[in-house]
């Protein structure tokens, strides 16, 4: 089987407009978690989310992309743009038909639902934007990443809920390791803060009114966030033979269903997920030193992780080190597993393990080194990026520092 390595990374969330301003927050400990701003706010009872700020959408596209490109997409194509440019590629000729593009997304162009079904509904218009399709659909930011750089080979959409971005970038990661890409764009994004997005999320009361704090005994919900990161995914020796830049290393993925509750995680299904990485990255458990974990802030969540990490990792348990930052970006959905790549590419690449924050008590149910509220130095050899879904959808991917 063929090494996969890293050698682009791009993002646009909460923490900052580009990878360097995203680990600078996270090796601070920021929080990107703050007072919405959208339309009808008031007519919320959730007000809070990781809302990206200061974006001008006209500093990046036209007015004509603009009005083809929902939300999710302008967020993907911006951190396409710096993924690739890092990697040093330029798609053309047999790298450009056989390179391709997995991205995941839960909603998709929320926002342009909400827009038109407000249009239609509130405003009373008869008609709505002959683009409208094209623009909301799942696929459509991995088609215009494909458009804009020329990549011609396997691509297509994940959604798998909160696991759609792991499930993204380990489909990605397989069609390298068996020879059928040199090259894979990889990632995911989502734009659900919006009116619609959050009132139906308010329906299923999983959210906080205030903070995200996971493994905190008092924490009481998750936090929605927003945003895209993508990775340039490159086969060892294609990248070796040009001399690209190597960022990390994926040695593993595994994925399976709970088949047991379309809301409720189940502690049996996560850790045989988590089992299944490590024995497909072919490493020690001890060997792992670092868990980017799903943790949400909500009390079945983090119980449920912690009780997976502890039943596959026995004692080394107490020497991992695990951390959730969606205590500082939010839940980004289909494209949390995408933004928190980055803090695993950071752990191993430079050797700080960003912290979770708003850590005030602890829970004997999470009783792990959940690295409170400050990063932390440490090297680390081998990292895993957790994604667990509603509908019990699992997807682990491992990480070695290369």
């Amino acid at each position: 089987m063929k090494r996969v390595v890293i050698t682009g990374q791009g993002t646009i969330n909460a923490l900052g407009h580009n990878v360097a301003q995203t680990q600078d927050a996270l090796r601070e400990g920021r929080c990107g978690i703050g007072p919405l701003d959208i339309r009808d706010v008031d007519r919320l009872s959730i007000r809070i989310g990781g809302q990206v700020r200061g974006y001008d959408a006209e500093a990046g596209f036209n007015r004509q992309q603009i009005a083809l490109y929902d939300r999710f997409t302008q967020f993907t194509l911006h951190a396409a743009r710096e993924a690739i440019e890092q990697s040093g590629l330029t798609f053309t000729d047999a790298l450009s038909l056989k390179s391709g593009v997995v991205l995941g997304t839960a909603g998709g162009g929320v926002n342009t639902w909400d827009e038109n079904y407000r249009s239609v509904y509130e405003e009373g218009k008869n008609r709505v934007h002959p683009f409208v399709v094209p623009k909301l659909m799942n696929n459509a930011a991995a088609s215009h990443v494909s458009m804009t750089w020329n990549l011609r080979g396997p691509s297509f959409t994940v959604a798998t809920a909160c696991s759609s971005s792991n499930h993204a970038m380990g489909q990605a990661f397989n069609f390298i390791r068996a020879g059928m890409a040199p090259v894979m764009v990889t990632g995911g994004a989502e734009a659900m803060l919006c009116f619609g997005g959050i009132k139906a999320w308010e329906g299923l009361r999983v959210m906080s009114k205030d903070a995200c704090r996971p493994f905190s005994a008092n924490r009481n919900g998750m936090v929605q966030g927003e945003g895209a990161a993508v990775f340039v995914f490159e086969e060892l020796e294609h990248a070796r033979a040009r001399g690209a830049q190597i960022l990390a290393e994926v040695i593993g993925f595994a994925m399976n269903s709970d088949a047991s509750d379309i809301v409720m995680p189940s502690m049996r299904g996560a850790a045989q997920a988590i089992a299944g990485a490590v024995a497909d990255a072919g490493v020690a458990l001890e060997d792992v030193g670092y868990i980017n974990t799903h943790g949400t802030g909500t009390a079945a969540n983090d119980k449920t992780e912690c009780s997976a990490v502890a039943e596959v990792f026995g004692p080394h348990a107490d020497r991992l080190m695990i951390s959730s930052t969606k205590s500082m970006h939010g839940h980004l959905i289909g494209g949390t597993g995408a933004v928190e790549l980055l803090a695993c590419i950071m752990a191993l690449r430079d050797g700080i393990v960003p912290p979770t924050i708003g850590y005030e008590e602890p829970d004997p149910e999470c009783a792990l080194d959940v690295v409170p509220n400050e990063a932390r130095e440490a090297r680390v050899d081998v990292a895993l990026s957790n994604s667990f879904a509603f509908g019990g959808l699992n997807a682990v991917l491992a990480l070695r520092r290369f």
